[in-house]
This record gives structure tokens, sequence and C-alpha cells, in this order.
């Protein structure tokens, strides 16, 4: 099946139990392809990241217009990726407001999210929702990819019970819902999302055969050598090049799933961390966030959702001096020291996004890079924590969507926006148009000018 003919974009190295999908390379284009067969070679991808408790508002929206705005403290971040960034203000999710409903808004802060409903106040198995953005991506361009879509988190989350006055721990601990009735929990721990998206999902794809690879110490990569050799010798040097590196990086990944159980091994055990989980949160975000990055560089799916945490967390932050839970310190009642760690867990939790930005940004793919091919959000359904509120709030978008989409600047919006119109607008780039999404009045304009 190798040679130097064209290779199909579905090109797997295959082993015992192990499928590795390629990234996107020279060969898969044909030789003197049109610029259009090209961009057309690299797909959009979608990616909806959520961070729970509000932001501290004053700290993170720019006070101009447009591209000459100066970047807020909390922002500062991704000032490295300035042409590539669309800061949004004004937007709102109406459906996260009680309506009647009472206490409860950080279970329906994540629950509508992506979904722009307004879920039913229950804590029992009658739970309602709507389809989430993610899902009617998912559900049009999912036959497309092995996956047809990735649910992603960094804590573990209950889906029965009672997790916020009356809530469903289901509407707290998902932002992916697949159905009215279903959600999709966030998978957190990184050795199964590995053998997940590295796994051959045949008979030998087991626990059992897992367990024998990992008792003989052997990397994927062991499994699929004889392939990866035959495949190389077909290539020309770019492309053996592009492999190399790729692989190198597979094998980091592993590298760093395998530290973090050794450590497992001789640490405390704590209830909610299974082995796999790195004790150090930042280390756990960028795993997932690398993970991520490989499923959308192999292309084995197009969609993706991150919870860095589930809504209403009281995860502490003592490496950056926040020895307290973060839920707690968002109520604040402007006590200065602790909006001032409420503000530093803002700021980690843009650092480690921005760590995905660029590792998007740095990896070539059809004419352009990750990030270009890509369209990225990245919110919450709070906008202040101490209050509640759940209009203006805190959005960001990156990645320039295949040309549909103009980044570079600041705009504000007017009124009652719904979050919904930007994720109408976000699905008629990925080429799935529908006509309307939760409580969804229109497009949102100014994406493109």
């Amino acid at each position: 099946m190798i040679s130097k003919r064209h290779l199909p974009r579905r090109t797997f190295l295959r082993g015992t139990g192990v499928a590795v999908a390629l990234p996107l390379l020279d060969s898969m284009v044909p030789a003197f392809a049109a610029p259009a067969r090209v961009r057309s070679a690299a797909p959009l991808r979608l990616a909806f990241a959520y961070v729970p408790n509000g932001i501290i508002m004053p700290g993170w929206t720019p006070s101009a217009d447009g591209a000459g705005y100066e970047f807020t403290r909390i922002l500062k971040p991704l000032e490295p990726f300035r042409d590539d960034l669309l800061v949004l203000s004004g937007l709102t999710h109406k459906n996260g407001r009680a309506l009647g409903d009472g206490p409860g808004d950080h279970a329906r802060a994540a629950a509508s999210y992506l979904t722009g409903v307004h879920p039913r106040k229950t804590a029992g198995t009658d739970i309602h929702n709507g389809i989430s953005v993610d899902q009617v991506a998912a559900q049009a361009i999912g036959n497309k990819t092995r996956f047809p879509s990735i649910e992603l988190g960094c804590e573990h989350g209950r889906q029965v019970g009672n997790c916020d006055s009356g809530y469903s721990c289901a509407y707290s601990n998902s932002i992916s819902w697949r159905s009215e009735n279903t959600p999709n929990p966030p998978e957190v721990n990184p050795r199964l999302v590995f053998e997940r998206l590295f796994g051959s999902g045949d008979a030998a794809d087991n626990p059992a055969g897992r367990a024998r690879r990992h008792r003989y110490q052997k990397s994927i990569l062991d499994f699929v050598r004889e392939d990866t050799e035959t495949l190389a010798a077909g290539l020309g040097p770019t492309d053996r090049r592009k492999i190399d590196e790729y692989l190198t990086a597979v094998r980091e990944i592993e590298k760093r799933i395998e530290n973090a159980e050794a450590l497992a091994k001789d640490a405390v055990p704590l209830i909610d961390r299974p082995a796999g989980v790195p004790v150090d949160y930042g280390d756990h975000l960028r795993l997932m966030f690398d993970l991520q990055v490989v499923a959308f560089q192999t292309d084995v799916t197009r969609v993706a959702t991150f919870m860095l945490a589930r809504e209403g967390s009281n995860q502490t932050y003592r490496p950056i001096g926040v020895p307290e839970g973060h839920h707690g310190l968002t109520h604040h009642r402007g006590n200065a020291e602790w909006v001032e760690k409420v503000t530093r867990i803002n700021c980690f939790h843009l650092e480690q996004f921005a760590y995905f930005i660029g590792r998007l940004k740095s990896i070539p793919d059809g004419d352009g890079t990750l990030l270009d091919h890509a369209i990225v959000s990245y919110g919450s359904g709070i906008a202040d924590g101490n209050r509640h509120t759940h209009h203006d709030l805190p959005v960001l978008l990156l990645g320039r969507g295949c040309g549909a989409v103009h980044p570079g600047r600041h705009t504000r919006h007017s009124g009652e926006t719904p979050m919904t119109n930007l994720f109408l607008a976000m699905l008629d780039r990925a080429g799935v148009p529908v006509e309307t999404l939760g409580d969804s009045s229109g497009r949102l304009d100014h994406l493109e000018i």
C-alpha cells in the first residue's frame, strides 16, 4: 500500500491494537494541485474552551474598540496572538438567569453555555436541556472523521445527584449535550484519551491488550515501527521530517502520561484523581491541550470541547499563591485581596490556553497552520462571579476559520445579543448552516469585517 503515489488523507500506521493517524503530508495533496485543492485538504476545526465561576471583568475587558486596543492584565498572555484574536463584548446568555427558578446560576451557566437553553430544574433523572453547538456540528460533519467529537476536562464531576441548589450534577459538569436528555461528560484521564486516539478499535484494542503493552513497557510507536519504516521509505524528505516531528511529539505526550502514572503509584491516594492524571493541575491542562492538538493535527476529529474545570469548582491554585478554593473566592464582596487572587486564577487559565493557541499556530497544515484552519472560542457562562451575572460575558475567538474570520480586533455588541448568534455564525463557517440554536435571534455580524 506504500509507494511514492498519492497517499489518502486517512492513512494510518498500524500494529497490534494500535492505529496511529498521520498529519497532513505533502504526498496527500497531488503534485501541482490548484491552491483551492490544497486549502480543501485542510478542514476547519471547531473548539470550545470553558472556564468556571466567571472573570474579574475590569481586568478582562479592553477599554478601546477596534484593532488598536490595549491588552488588559488578564488577556496579556494572548498578546503574542493579537493578529489571531477577536475579543467579543456584550454577548448574553439570558437562559443562564433564574427566570423564576431561584438559585442555581452555576448549573445554568454550564448547561446553557453551548445550548442557549434554560435547563429544567431537577436533581433527578428527568434532566432536560438542549443540543449543544458542538454536537450540532458533530452530527453534520462527524462522519468525515474517526470520532465525531471529543469532550475533555480536568476535573471529575458526578452526573447524578444535586450539585447546585436543586439542579442535577449533569448540568454543572457537562457543556456538551448530544440530545436534550443526554450530556457528554468530559474525559479527564489523559491515558484514556490517548488510548482512544491511538487504539485500533478492533478486538486487539482492549484493556488486556493495553495492560500487556504497559507490562512490557512498550510505546505504541514500537508496535507501528515496521509500518513507519515502510511508509517513510516511499516519501520525500519534507514528509519524512514531518512524520518524525509528529511521532516525537506523540512519544513525548506518552512519556508525560507514563510519568504521571508512576507518580500516582507513590502518591497518597486521592479520591478524584485516577492514575494517569498529573498531580500538578497546570501539567494536566497542558497535557489535555496537547492531546486536542494531536486530534486536530491527525484529523481524527474536527470538533472538541474542553472544560478547564467544572462549573462551581473549588479547585485550589497553590503554585500561584492561591490555596483557597476558586468558587469561594469569587464571592469576594469587594474584598481587594480576594479579587486579586481570582485575577491570578483568571490569568493562570489564560496562560494555559495561550499555550494551546501557540501549539496550534506552530503546526503547519495545508497552506497555513492549524490555527489558521480553526475557530477556537474561550469563555465562561458567568461574567461577574460575585453577582452571578450572565450578560456582557467574557468571550474570545481565535483563528481565521480557513479565511472566514477576520481577527485582530475588539468588538462590542449591543444590548442582550445572544451568545448563540455567535455559535450560528461559527456553524455557518463550518459548512453547517442551521436556522436557530437555543435562544438565537440571528447571526452575529462583524466576524469578517
